[in-house]
């Protein structure tokens, strides 16, 4: 008898979390093991040509965010959507309310996405932020934050849906830090077919002189250089 597949939900739940926010501690980012089989990350890519799972479409050369295009999903989200973002919310809270006890700041976040995504739209923040991107060759994403709002969740997550050096060349995650009274710090990363990346919204506590500091951080995409690369993006906030 062949024992049941793993679900993407169960593969969430078996991350070794204290070594994950580790890393995102000293890096800004951290990969997950495998969330997504291909298969899977092919079912979530085709969505991308449904237009009715979509609130709006952007094209990232008509307002200078780069080249591309993404798409926001509109209510109700596809279910493996929905139950990834609920998944990985109570998983990274620790880190949230641990990064806010560093900086002195409100930890305003309820134990559930359902809580904190109600505060959320009675602040006027209603439109969902869970989003697709599709690159093709010469695409890129410049240096951003995903923020939408005077609510923020201080981390979200990218699961990529493509495999590099097959798939695509080029594309890959950047990450870039903003050091105290020193030069900028950047990270990149080739997303893995079905791995998620969680990384920092917009900021990371930082040791300073006087115990914390934050340190600003933006993310954005490489030029890709052959194929077409999809990803699935999981912001904790909505936009007003």
């Amino acid at each position: 008898m062949t024992s049941a597949r793993p679900t993407p939900l169960t593969r969430i739940r078996d991350i070794d979390w204290q070594a994950l926010a580790d890393e995102v501690d000293a890096y800004g980012c951290a990969l997950t093991p495998r969330l997504l089989d291909p298969e899977q990350c092919r079912e979530i890519t085709r969505l991308y040509d449904e237009p009715q799972h979509f609130r709006s479409t952007v094209d990232m050369a008509r307002y200078r965010f780069g080249s591309g295009q993404y798409r926001y999903f509109d209510h109700p989200i596809p279910p493996t959507v929905a139950a990834l973002r609920a998944a990985f919310y109570p998983r990274l809270l620790p880190i949230a309310r641990d990064w806010a006890a560093r900086l002195r700041r409100p930890a305003p976040w309820p134990d559930t996405l359902e809580e904190w995504l109600a505060e959320c739209h009675a602040a006027g923040q209603t439109r969902p932020t869970p989003i697709l991107l599709r690159y093709g060759v010469g695409d890129w994403n410049a240096l951003h934050r995903d923020l939408y709002g005077d609510l923020v969740f201080p981390l979200q997550v990218v699961i990529g849906l493509d495999a590099p050096g097959t798939d695509h060349t080029g594309g890959e995650f950047l990450l870039v830090e903003q050091r105290p009274r020193a030069q900028s710090r950047g990270t990149a990363v080739a997303l893995p077919q079905g791995h998620g990346l969680v990384f920092t919204t917009r900021e990371r506590p930082v040791r300073s002189a006087r115990g914390w500091s934050a340190a600003p951080v933006r993310h954005g995409v490489s030029v890709l250089r052959t194929g077409q690369r999809h990803t699935l993006g999981l912001v904790f906030h909505d936009a007003a």
